[in-house]
């Protein structure tokens, strides 16, 4: 195979319909001219004052015969309904950004693309996407294109409660798939896994494990669990191939990111690089919970017995969050 055709498969556009369940619909021009009931009081707009609008939200409207207009003549959305064009617009900025740099999926999830769109545009990221785009031509990379980003895919960014932070992903065959820690479905556990299985089962009332010694987390996720790697590639067989490459810096704009706009977040550090990484969080605003790393060189020396799981709950219900379910492990996309 040649090295092009190897970059087009690595950066290889995934369907929309696979990936991102909102609808997204053409905007179209359309005037503000509504008749009544009787089809009389006709008032239109100039050209000059027309809005583009999404034609589905005027479907809507007509629909419920709820049509509101302002005393200028420009038609007034419900929050919904701008809700639903401000989507249309990010979708339309990061469908452009994606052409001009691969490295960019489409199916990001619009709340983080909103977030670290600043960060797109910076000289690091595009030497970031540079690199990635010629080391594919010549190397095979992990994760997948499409799944770089899935840690974006399960829940908005406002919503995120507690944040789990890995290294970089998995370097074996069908194992990484976006989420630190977590391996694909019909994967078994790794090691640092394993070992995190244990102490749920020693500290959660009633966990048990996923049948065949799975390790699919995105159950987690789904519930507002952010598994953030800090370096989101790597090349096969090569542990750390990708560090020092740009990722550090955009994880760290995540991280800076929830720790600025969001509120009693719990972090699960584990590991001295974990630890550092999450130096800028706001100690005053958040509560940081430490342990050596799980990994089976260390996990004797304190992250067996440290009761995390609970106490991330407790922290939760006494900020009135919902605690994470953490048998919550289907093991199937």
């Amino acid at each position: 195979m040649s090295g092009k055709n190897k970059i087009t498969g690595y950066f290889a556009r995934v369907p929309a319909s696979a990936t991102n369940k909102q609808k997204t619909s053409p905007l179209k021009e359309v005037t503000n001219e509504v008749s009544n009931q009787n089809n009389d009081n006709k008032m239109t707009t100039p050209d000059s004052k027309r809005t583009r609008v999404d034609p589905d939200l005027i479907n809507e409207q007509n629909d419920k015969g709820k049509i509101m207009m302002s005393p200028e003549g420009k038609m007034l959305l419900s929050p919904e309904q701008k809700e639903r064009c401000e989507g249309n617009k990010i979708e339309a900025r990061k469908k452009l950004l994606s052409k001009k740099m691969p490295l960019i999926s489409s199916n990001m999830g619009n709340t983080w693309f909103k977030a670290l769109e600043n960060e797109f545009k910076k000289p690091y990221f595009q030497k970031l996407n540079d690199f990635i785009l010629q080391d594919g031509n010549n190397k095979t990379i992990f994760p997948k294109h499409e799944d770089i980003w899935s840690w974006t895919m399960h829940t908005s960014i406002e919503d995120i409660r507690v944040v789990i932070l890995g290294q970089d992903p998995y370097h074996g065959p069908g194992q990484a798939h976006g989420l630190c820690f977590s391996v694909q479905p019909g994967v078994p556990s790794p090691p640092s896994l394993v070992n995190m299985y244990k102490e749920l089962e020693a500290d959660i009332q009633g966990f048990t494990r996923p049948t065949d010694r799975g390790g699919y987390l995105a159950g987690w996720s789904e519930q507002g669990v952010l598994l953030l790697n800090a370096v989101l590639t790597v090349r096969k067989a090569e542990a750390n191939s990708h560090k020092d490459k740009g990722w550090e810096k955009l994880t760290d704009a995540v991280i800076k990111w929830i720790s600025d706009n969001n509120i009693d977040v719990v972090f699960l550090l584990w590991g001295s690089y974990a630890q550092k990484k999450a130096s800028m969080v706001d100690k005053k605003k958040h509560h940081l919970l430490k342990a050596v790393h799980p990994s089976p060189l260390s996990a004797h020396r304190g992250f067996l017995g440290c009761k995390h799981f609970s106490q991330c709950n407790q922290i939760l219900i006494e900020n009135n969050k919902q605690p994470i379910d953490w048998n919550n492990l289907p093991q199937m996309k």
